[in-house]
């Protein structure tokens, strides 16, 4: 078992630092909210006062932040970890950045000798708790041999990945985030149109459940509302993963299409259309609201 420091507690990093206290590790946690720490401290971990607190004793450090500045101020910015972390430390930003950044902060740590890898994750707060995500990793074979053990104490093995060298989990996330968003509009368009035709949204997920339009937002994530139990459509759209995140992510998955000069037509589409769902007032609900907008049109 390892002794790690957890920084970043919110909807998805808390569970993911109980899901390792459950499997035995040693968890020193941080967050700027006091009710976040509160919660993995009464589920066995240890209160820090700050970063660098939690990780004094680490071998291990699991970051979850909200965005690029968040992780290089952490790790690079005045008293930033980097310069603080001893050799050989293993670090793993879980938070979903922009390559360009994690590529910037992994070279920083292995001029010291410390293992970085960017370990995005895909799932939801969902299977945050159930500790069942899929992580995308970025880094060297050796730091992912390193990270596996601990990333499957939160995660699902068969669902635990080496993308490449240092950004490339990035970018593997940045491009499903793409295509989910794709697919989720491309389901809304085809249940409205049916509905507006008078079949049943239900009788017509399951003909494309059984035939070439299958995908995933029509097999657990329906957004037609009551359709399926238990998802944010049939919870009146609360997250799940809100529409502000998708804006984000789109973002991230734009700017790397633009860096390979790759002409995303179907992304720059999709981030236009959330971010008119975001401006109408959506942001903090599901982005699967987006039936509403598509709906409305």
């Amino acid at each position: 078992m390892a002794v790690i420091g957890f920084i970043g507690l919110g909807n998805m990093g808390g569970p993911m630092a109980k899901n390792l206290l459950k499997s035995g590790h040693t968890v020193y946690a941080f967050d700027l909210s006091q009710a976040a720490l509160d919660e993995v401290v009464n589920a066995g971990g240890v209160a820090a006062s700050d970063a660098a607190e939690a990780c004094e004793q680490a071998e291990v450090v699991i970051s979850m932040l909200p965005a690029g500045k968040h992780v290089q101020s952490v790790y690079q910015g005045e008293d930033g970890l980097l310069a603080q972390l001893a050799e050989g430390v293993l670090v793993l930003d879980a938070s979903t950045i922009d390559a360009g950044t994690a590529r910037e902060v992994a070279s920083a740590a292995a001029e010291r000798g410390i293992d970085f890898m960017d370990t995005p994750v895909s799932g939801g707060v969902a299977a945050a708790q159930a500790g069942t995500l899929a992580f995308m990793c970025g880094g060297s074979a050796e730091a992912f041999a390193r990270a596996r053990p601990i990333l499957e104490a939160m995660g699902n093995g068969e669902k635990i990945f080496h993308a490449g060298p240092a950004g490339a989990g990035q970018v593997a996330k940045a491009a499903n985030n793409m295509l989910l968003a794709i697919h989720m509009i491309g389901t809304c368009e085809a249940l409205s149109m049916g509905a507006a035709h008078g079949l049943e949204p239900a009788v017509l997920s399951d003909i494309m459940k059984a035939s070439s339009g299958n995908n995933w937002s029509l097999q657990v994530y329906n957004p037609w509302p009551d359709v399926m139990p238990d998802v944010p459509s049939s919870k009146d759209y609360q997250p799940g993963f809100m529409v502000d995140l998708m804006v984000k992510d789109l973002g991230l998955a734009n700017k790397v299409a633009d860096d390979a000069d790759i002409k995303n037509t179907m992304g720059k589409l999709a981030l236009s259309l959330y971010q008119d769902h975001q401006e109408q007032g959506n942001g903090q609900r599901d982005f699967s609201s987006i039936l509403e907008q598509i709906r409305e049109t």
